[in-house]
Parts: structure tokens; sequence; C-alpha cells
């Protein structure tokens, strides 16, 4: 029932990324309008996310996901209606992407720590392989289906088609009778959990540094290519739509990665994914010194290998080296410090364009996050954290 019901608001996830920049590259042409949208939803999602692991290591995590499935549905259906009217507002899509970011702040911690207690320990790495695999699936029709619905039905269409997928995402979490993992914990205070859980940050050298390095590259490198990319497409390659084309051949990469994922168990992952990262900033470059469409082509389909093998390897160590009781508040910890500053990265991305040229920031942005990558390997627990060690013995909660 998880598998399934994220399979399908994943897709529609995927589909509503490429929607909002092609239907506001359209709308406006500008990438500030954009980076405000998209500045706005990260922006709560930053900010609310620590809250988000708390409660999901107190209340049962599938019904969390449940109530914020059909606050994210709400969400989109209004913006639909907006856009099907003809009514929209940039100011009014800053408002729902915000609300939109809320409910994803709480979202996704629970998802971290219920996919654990739907599976047998010994089949965490397979597990999250699968689920990995249904997600590049969705990256790579979603982006395409994007493109189809925006450019050839309306935007409008594809804020209905995400909404939909959240309310069947809801209808099967129903289903979901997740198992007892670990010792139920007292409770207390939100803030004296919060320091539990960074303490089991800051206690793991593996954990901080590569979350701390990965905030500054999604800065430099995704929130600069989501502001910036669909201007210097058709600078470049003359049609926004070729931004879904690059997206989706990526999508098809991390398919091809997922399924190689459920066998392939480094016995360092962290460093095999962080080494494989490397190439996560060079379509941005390519694209930057107007390569050809066919070398940036190539290029994603290896990026979005690259970086899924990097985020199964990553979850799946998180899942056997972190108690089950503080997982869900050490994921949070996770996306609120990888994604404290895009939307920093998002608001700035315009007005950088604007002074420097869009291609120059987007080629230097990328270029930083090369070297930021460079970062991540130096610590020795990075480099040498084994993949199949048993670090983590879950007790009975029964």
């Amino acid at each position: 029932m998880l598998f399934l019901g994220q399979s399908a608001s994943t897709l529609g996830d995927q589909v509503v990324i490429v929607a909002l920049a092609l239907f506001i590259t359209r709308t406006t042409g500008s990438p500030t309008d954009l980076g405000l949208v998209l500045g706005a939803q990260s922006a709560t999602l930053v900010g609310l996310v620590l809250f988000g692991g708390v409660w999901a290591d107190r209340l049962p995590r599938h019904r969390i996901m449940i109530s914020c499935d059909l606050a994210r549905a709400a969400v989109h259906v209004t913006l639909a209606a907006l856009i099907v009217a003809g009514t929209v507002q940039i100011w009014q899509i800053v408002v729902l992407e915000a609300l939109f970011g809320a409910a994803e702040a709480f979202f996704q911690p629970a998802y971290t720590g219920l996919l654990p207690q739907t599976i047998p320990e010994e089949l965490m790495h397979e597990a999250r392989a699968l689920t990995q695999s249904s997600q590049n699936v969705a990256a790579f029709l979603g982006p395409a289906l994007a493109t189809i619905l925006v450019l050839g039905v309306g935007a409008g269409v594809a804020f209905a088609f995400d909404a939909l997928t959240f309310l069947v995402s809801a209808l099967l979490l129903l289903g979901v009778k997740p198992r007892a993992r670990g010792v139920e914990q007292p409770r207390a205070s939100v803030i004296h959990e919060l320091r539990l859980g960074w303490r089991e940050v800051a206690s793991r050298s593996w954990v901080w540094v590569s979350i701390t390095v990965f905030s500054g590259v999604i800065m430099v490198v995704v929130a600069f290519w989501t502001a910036l990319a669909p201007t210097v497409a058709i600078d470049v390659y003359g049609h926004a739509g070729i931004f879904g084309v690059i997206v989706t051949v990526e999508g098809a990469g991390a398919i091809v990665a997922a399924v190689i994922g459920t066998w392939w168990k480094p016995a360092r992952p962290l460093r095999a994914g962080l080494l494989l990262a490397f190439l996560w900033p060079m379509p941005a470059i390519e694209m930057a010194l107007a390569a050809p469409l066919a070398l940036v082509l190539v290029t994603s389909v290896m990026t979005g290998f690259g970086f899924s093998l990097m985020l199964i390897w990553w979850e799946t160590a998180l899942a056997r080296n972190i108690p089950p009781h503080a997982l869900s508040r050490v994921s949070s910890y996770d996306w609120m410090g990888s994604l404290a500053l895009l939307p920093v990265g998002q608001i700035i991305a315009g007005p950088l364009a604007a002074q420097f040229g869009a291609r120059e920031v987007l080629g230097v942005g990328a270029l930083i996050g090369l070297g930021l990558l460079g970062v991540a390997l130096l610590p020795r627990s990075t480099r040498e954290l084994r993949g199949e060690r048993a670090a983590l013995t879950v007790p009975s909660a029964e």
C-alpha cells in the first residue's frame, strides 16, 4: 500500500516540478517569478520540517501522511481552478506553494520513518531500492507528461492530475498497518526532542558533514538549475520544452540505477555514492557553455544514474545506523539542512542572472558545487562507513 501510494503521488510531484517551470516561464518569462514561487515552497518546507520530524516520532506516521496528502490535494485543486478560470496571479501561486511546502514538511520525515516499519530489517536495502525505482520512473515519465499537458492541454490539467495522485495516495495509506520498530520512548517537550535528534546528527560526522555540503550544493546547483535552466534552454536550444526533455532523460538514467541498486551493495556505499555525485553539476556546466544538446542529454542520463544510487545508499545508511525512535527527527534535520539554502538560491538566481547573465550564473554555480562535493569526502567516517555492518540492533517493542 505504501509503495503504490507513493508511486502515484511521486508521479504527480514530478509533473508539478516541470509544470511550474514551464507555466511561469511561458506566462511571465521571468526567472525571478519562478524563483519566488519555488522559494516559497522550499522556505516553508525548511522552516517546518524539524517540527514535522518531532511529530512523526510521536504519532502514527501513516496518519500524518494521510492528512498531508489531503492538504496537498486541496492546494493544487485550488491552483488548477485558478488557472482554468484565467484569474491566477503570481502572488496566489506563491501563497499556495508555500502551503504545499508546509504540508511536505510533515509528510517527508513521516515517510522516512514509516518505510522501515513495513519490511523486515534484513530487506532494508532492497526496499529502499524498490521505492527509489518508482520515484525514478516518475522522474522519467513526469517531466514528459508535464511538457505534454502544459504545452498541449494546459497547466490547470497538470495541477489537477497532481491533486488526484494525492487522493489516491491517501486512500492507499488507509490500508497500511505498520509493525512496531524499536522501543517507545517517553514523550518530552518539543525542544528537548529536537535536541535529542540533533545529538544523533552531531555525533556522526558522516551525517552532519554530508548534510552541510549538500546544503551548499543544492543552493548553487539545484536552485540555479530549476530557476534558470528553462530560460537557458530557450536561449541556447530555442525551445522551453528542451528543459522537460533533459529532465526526462535524467529520469531514464535513474531508472536503470534503481534496478542495479537492488543488488549492487558496495562495501563503502557513501564513498561510492559521493564519487558518483560529481556527475550532478555537469549538465548545468554544459548548458552554460552551449554544448551540443546530444552531449547534455547523455550527461543527464549519467547524472540521474549516479544521483539515484547515492540516494539509495544514503537512505539505507540512515535507516541502519540511526535508532528507530529518532529516525524521523534525523531525517528532518537532513531535509532542513540539505534544503536550508534552497530558497535563497531560488530567490537570488533571477536577480543574479539579470546582472551577470543566466548562463554565467548557471555555470559558475555548478563549478562551485563540484568543489563542495569534494569537501563531503573529507571525513574518514564517510569514506569508511561499511554498507553491510550490523550497526543497529532493533529491540522488540512488544
